[in-house]
C-alpha cells in the first residue's frame, strides 16, 4: 500500500497533510522590492503560480540549454513577431548562440526583412477603417500598420536576390533566405535575423514559403522570366527537410524554442517521427530515435481546441518528438503573450549567463 496515499472517511486534526512530509515545493510570495534585475524577478516568479511560474521555470531551462555546449538548438516563430518590434529577439538569440537554426512563417520573415532594410511599421489609429487603410496602401496587422509601400522595397531586394541566383538547380527556402541575408548584410546597416543567421552560419527555414509575400514574388519573377524567355528560380523546399534533418540527427542533444505554434513548430518537431520512419522502412539503413530533451514554448492557445499549436509536451512524448520528464526530459509552457513574456524572458537569461 502506497503510505502517502489519500484516506477516505472522517480525519483528525493530526491526520491532515502538513505539505512538508509529502516534500511538495513551497511557494513563496512575489516581493517586487527583493528583485531588482530581470533574473531576480523570474527566479522569484518560479515560486509562484500559473503562467508566471512557467515562466521561471522556463529561464532555468534556457540556462541550462545555453550552458550544454552538446546541445543544438532549434528555434521556431510563428505569428506577427517582427511587425510587433520583437525581431531583435530572434536576432540576439542568435548573435547570443543560443538558437542554431530557425523555423518561421513567410510573413514572419517579410516582415522582418523590411525591418532590417530600414524601413517602419506604425501604430494603427482606430479612427481609420480598413477600406480608409486599403485605399491609402496600409495593411492592417491587429493594431500595426505594414505599408505597401515597404512590401514593395523588400520585393525590390527579393528581385536583387533572384536575379543573381543561378537557375540550373532548386533552391530550398533556407538556401534562399542565405542569400537574402547576405545581400542584406552587404546593403543594408544595421542589425537583423537574416544578418544575423547569416554571419552566423544558422540555417532560416520557412516550410510554407509559399504562403508569404517572399513566395509571392519568386512566382511573379518566374512569370515575368517565363514572359522574357529565361529560366526559372526553382524551388524545392525538401531540401529543407533534408538539410534540418542532417543537422539535427549529428546532434548529441537537441532543444526547441517556440514561439507561437502553427507549421514551424509541427514542421520543427516531426523530426522525431521521420527519423523513426526512416528506420523502420529502411531496414534501419537510414534514421535513427532522434527526441528533444529540452523544450520551451510561449503560446497562449488552449489544448481544448485540439491544435497543433495548443498540443502540449506530454502530448507530443506520445510521437516520439519529446524525452519524457520521467526519463529527465525538461519542459515548460507558457500560456502568455509571447510580446509580454519573451522580453523579460531574454533579458533575465542574459543577465544570468553574464551577457549583458
Amino acid at each position: 500500500m502506497n503510505e502517502h496515499a489519500p484516506k477516505t472517511g472522517a480525519r483528525g486534526m493530526d491526520e491532515l497533510a502538513d505539505g512538508w512530509s509529502h516534500q511538495f515545493k513551497p511557494l513563496d510570495p512575489i516581493d517586487v522590492r527583493r528583485t531588482p534585475t530581470a533574473s531576480d524577478l523570474l527566479a522569484a516568479m518560479s515560486r509562484t503560480a500559473f503562467s508566471g511560474r512557467s515562466l521561471g521555470e522556463a529561464a532555468d531551462i534556457l540556462c541550462e540549454v545555453a550552458r550544454d555546449e552538446k546541445c543544438f538548438v532549434v528555434g521556431t516563430f510563428s505569428g506577427a513577431m517582427t511587425i510587433a518590434k520583437q525581431g531583435l529577439l530572434i536576432t540576439e538569440m542568435i548573435d547570443q548562440g543560443l538558437l542554431h537554426a530557425v523555423v518561421a512563417t513567410g510573413a514572419l520573415m517579410c516582415h522582418g526583412l523590411i525591418e532590417q532594410s530600414g524601413h517602419t511599421h506604425f501604430r494603427h489609429d482606430p479612427h481609420w477603417s480598413d477600406e480608409q487603410l486599403y485605399d491609402a496602401g496600409y495593411c492592417r496587422v491587429y493594431d500595426t500598420l505594414e505599408l505597401e509601400r515597404n512590401l514593395e522595397e523588400a520585393a525590390d531586394i527579393m528581385q536583387h536576390v533572384l536575379e543573381a541566383l543561378p537557375t540550373d538547380r532548386a533552391w530550398g527556402s533556407h538556401e534562399l533566405n542565405w542569400r537574402i541575408g547576405e545581400y542584406v548584410r552587404t546593403h543594408v546597416p544595421g542589425r537583423g535575423i537574416l544578418q544575423s543567421a547569416h554571419e552566423k552560419g544558422v540555417p532560416v527555414y520557412i516550410p510554407a514559403f509559399t504562403d508569404s509575400e517572399l513566395g509571392l514574388d519568386v512566382y511573379v519573377h518566374n512569370l515575368l522570366a517565363a514572359e522574357a524567355k529565361r529560366p526559372p528560380v526553382q524551388v524545392d523546399l525538401l531540401r529543407d527537410l533534408h538539410d534540418y534533418y542532417e543537422r539535427v540527427a549529428r546532434a548529441e542533444r537537441l532543444a526547441i524554442f517556440t514561439i507561437g505554434g502553427g507549421v514551424p513548430r509541427n514542421w520543427a518537431q516531426q523530426v522525431g517521427p521521420l527519423g523513426e520512419i526512416l528506420e523502420r522502412r529502411t531496414d534501419g539503413r537510414h534514421g535513427k530515435y532522434i527526441r528533444f530533451h529540452y523544450a520551451v514554448r510561449i503560446c497562449p492557445e488552449p489544448v481544448h481546441w485540439g491544435g497543433l499549436s495548443g498540443c502540449t509536451y506530454s502530448e507530443g512524448v506520445s510521437w516520439g518528438k519529446f524525452v519524457s520528464e520521467k526519463e529527465g526530459g525538461r519542459h515548460a509552457e507558457v500560456y502568455a503573450d509571447a510580446t509580454v513574456a519573451w522580453p523579460l524572458l531574454l533579458r533575465g537569461v542574459l543577465e544570468r549567463l553574464g551577457r549583458v
